[in-house]
């Protein structure tokens, strides 16, 4: 994983937290650890990562809980791994909720 982009996974519970959409209960390294087993991405091999993703994308897929489908939509995006918005979420609210952590997470890329 890029060093930018583990730099953002690091912090992205703690700029997240209270974000619209975001479920109090969403904690990255919990989601890190059951889909990497470590919560430490940076050491986990590329297949593994490759394992993990798809196993999110399927999760995603099948997941009916707004809150539990915006977590795995936003690990998925900081992984360079998202679906598009528009097919991930039927609320227009979730939309643009997605698209402000994007331009957040973005915005955190440029610093």
């Amino acid at each position: 994983m890029p060093t930018a982009q583990a730099n953002i996974w690091a912090s992205a519970a703690s700029r997240c937290r209270g974000f619209d959409g975001m479920s109090d209960e969403m904690q990255f390294d919990d989601q890190a650890r059951h889909y990497f087993g470590t919560d430490d991405l940076g050491s986990v091999p590329q297949d593994a990562l490759i394992a993990g993703i798809e196993r999110m994308r399927v999760d995603l897929g099948l997941a009916t809980d707004a809150s539990h489908r915006f977590a795995l939509w936003t690990m998925l995006y900081m992984l360079g791994a998202a679906p598009e918005i528009d097919e991930t979420f039927k609320s227009a609210e979730d939309r643009e909720a997605a698209r402000d952590l994007m331009d957040m997470l973005d915005a955190e890329d440029e610093d």
